[in-house]
C-alpha cells in the first residue's frame, strides 16, 4: 500500500477531519491488505461519536463483568475507529484463504486502506454478482437486523430456531422508526412470511421511502398507531395488537409507542441505541398491565442456545440472500440516498450533527482499484 492512506477523525464534539494514515511496512506472512471501496454511515452510532453523544466517550466498559464502571475512563477525541459497514478490495494477501482481487464486507473502519488479520477480523466475501455497494450492509448492520427476527424467533420456538421466518411467519408485524435499520428488518419480516408489515415513522421523507419499499407508514403525529392497529388486527376478545413489535428507532417515546401496539403478553424486539434518559418509557402502563416482554436484539449476542447454529457468518449470509434480488435493487434506490467522495465527509457529517442535512444512508467512495476481480459466484 503505497500510496497515502487517509482516516476519517473526529477531532472533537462536532469536527470532523480527514487525516493522513502512517504507512504500513512491508506485508507479513498470515496477513491482507485490503482498499477500501465504500464505507457506509451509520446515523445512529457513527453520529453519536461526532455528537459526543456515544457512551464510550464518558464511561469505561468491563467487557468481564459486562458493565459501564464510572471508575474506568470513556474513550477520549480523537476518535480515529469508528464505522462498521466497509467494502473493500483485497490488494495484497499472505493468507491463502484470501485472493488479491476478492471483494469483501468488513468493519474496520472509515478509512482508505486496512490491513487484516483473517484469524480475527471478520472478512465475508461477497458473492460477484451481488451490486458491490450493498456489501456494506453485509459484514455488521444487516447481521443486526437478522437477528431481531432470530430473537423474535427464540420468543416462540426456545433453542429449536429453524429459521428467521419462525418469529414472523404468519404474524401481523409493527416496526417503529424507518431508519435503514428498521427498513431491513421490515424487508426481513416480509421476506420471511409475515402476514402484514407496518412501519410507525414521524419523518415524512422516511415515510416516503418505506411506502417506495411496499410498505403502509403510519405517521404517529397524526393518528395513533396503537389505536388504529389494535382495532384492526383482533386475535380474540381482548386481545389485539401486533403479534411482535421491532422497535428500531432510538427514542424512548417509539419504545413506549412499541409498547402500545403489541398484543397482550406479546413482545418488544428492541434494536434501538438510546443515548439519553427514558422518562417517556411509562412501564406503570401497558408493560405492566398486558404482561409484556422487552428483549434487546444487539448484534452482539444471539439468544442463548443458538451461538452455535446462528453465529454471525450465518447472519450475514442471510443478508446476502435478502439483497441478491428485488428487494436489494429497492434498497439500492432508495435506501440509499447520498453517495459522496470521503473528501466531502467532514463537510457532509458536521451539517448532520448541526441538522442542515438530512440523509437516510450516506455511503463515502474511496475510488475503485484496478485490480482484476476474483470474487466466488453463489452455489
Amino acid at each position: 500500500m503505497s500510496r497515502e492512506e487517509r482516516v476519517l477523525v473526529v477531532e472533537r464534539p462536532g469536527r470532523v477531519a480527514l487525516a493522513a494514515a502512517p504507512p504500513e511496512p512491508a506485508l507479513p506472512e498470515g496477513l491482507v491488505d485490503v482498499r477500501t471501496l465504500y464505507s457506509g454511515l451509520s446515523a445512529g452510532t457513527d453520529l453519536s461519536f461526532v455528537k459526543g453523544t456515544h457512551p464510550s466517550l464518558h464511561i469505561g466498559w468491563d467487557s468481564e463483568l459486562a458493565l459501564f464502571d464510572s471508575r474506568r475512563p470513556g474513550q477520549d477525541y480523537p476518535v480515529r475507529r469508528w464505522g462498521y459497514m466497509q467494502v473493500a478490495t483485497v490488494v495484497g494477501s499472505r493468507d491463502p484463504a484470501f485472493e488479491t482481487g476478492e471483494l469483501v464486507a468488513m468493519t474496520y473502519g472509515h478509512r482508505s486502506a486496512y490491513r487484516a488479520d483473517p484469524r480475527s477480523d471478520r472478512m465475508v466475501r461477497l458473492p460477484a454478482d451481488l451490486e458491490p455497494l450493498l456489501g456494506i450492509y453485509v459484514a455488521h448492520l444487516g447481521p443486526i437486523c437478522a437477528n431481531g427476527l432470530l430473537h423474535a424467533a427464540a420468543d416462540l420456538q426456545g433453542s429449536d430456531v429453524r429459521s428467521l421466518a419462525d418469529g414472523v411467519r404468519e404474524r401481523v408485524v409493527v416496526v417503529t422508526g424507518a431508519g435503514v435499520v428498521g427498513l431491513l428488518t421490515a424487508l426481513f419480516a416480509r421476506w420471511h412470511g409475515a402476514q402484514e408489515v407496518v412501519l410507525v415513522e414521524p419523518t415524512p421523507e422516511r415515510r416516503a421511502v418505506a411506502e417506495a419499499l411496499g410498505f403502509e407508514a403510519l405517521d404517529p403525529g397524526t393518528v395513533d398507531p396503537a389505536v388504529l392497529l389494535k382495532t384492526r388486527w383482533r386475535h380474540g376478545p381482548g386481545d389485539r395488537g401486533a403479534d411482535v413489535v421491532f422497535q428500531c428507532r432510538g427514542r424512548p417515546a417509539s419504545l413506549a409507542l412499541a409498547l402500545r401496539a403489541v398484543r397482550p403478553q406479546g413482545t418488544v424486539i428492541d434494536l434501538a441505541f438510546y443515548q439519553d434518559g427514558a422518562a417517556a418509557v411509562r412501564l406503570g402502563e401497558e408493560f405492566h398491565h398486558n404482561g409484556l416482554t422487552v428483549r434487546c436484539a444487539q448484534i452482539g449476542r444471539v439468544p442463548r442456545g443458538l451461538a452455535h447454529e446462528w453465529d454471525r457468518e450465518r447472519l450475514s449470509a442471510r443478508t446476502i440472500d435478502l439483497l441478491w434480488g428485488a428487494d436489494g435493487a429497492a434498497v439500492r434506490k432508495h435506501v440509499v440516498t447520498d453517495v459522496v467522495p470521503v473528501e466531502e465527509a467532514p463537510a457532509l457529517l458536521e451539517a448532520l450533527v448541526q441538522r442542515r442535512r438530512h440523509v437516510l444512508q450516506a455511503v463515502f467512495t474511496f475510488g475503485r482499484t484496478t485490480a482484476s476481480p476474483a470474487r466466488r459466484t453463489r452455489s
